[in-house]
């Protein structure tokens, strides 16, 4: 009996996680709808970029490469600092709808992801706008 695929593995292993991480720093650099979010962040966006891809390589099913390269990993403190209401988590999740449809992810994948990045964005907000 064959098992399903992970996202991880649906999206194309490490190449297409480090697509998506790619496509959703471009769609926050782009996209006017998520300046707010873009703010938060340094002028450059490397480190952040290789951080993203090395978590969403094990959140979605893959290598844990962010505990490999970085340590442990608490969403919570590393977002603390930040201040987080819906207004940021709905441009949060723009920048990476708009990412996975860009790299042309399976509509299910998307849809599937979008719940659960969303439950994930909503669990760090700080503040209600």
């Amino acid at each position: 009996m064959q098992s399903k695929p992970t996202p991880y593995q649906t999206l194309g292993g490490e190449a297409g996680v480090q697509a998506l991480a790619a496509a959703f720093y471009r769609a926050m650099e782009r996209l006017p709808e998520a300046q707010g979010i873009r703010a938060m962040h340094g002028a450059s966006l490397d480190l952040i970029q290789a951080k993203l891809a090395a978590y969403l390589s094990g959140w979605l099913g893959g290598p844990l490469v962010y505990v490999e390269r970085f340590g442990p990993m608490c969403l919570g403190h590393a977002h603390e600092r930040y201040a987080i209401g819906d207004a940021e988590r709905d441009q949060w999740l723009l920048c990476m709808d708009t990412a996975l449809a860009e790299l042309g992810a399976p509509a299910p994948l998307r849809e599937s992801l979008h719940q659960a990045f969303h439950r994930l964005a909503s669990a760090l907000r700080s503040h209600a706008d």
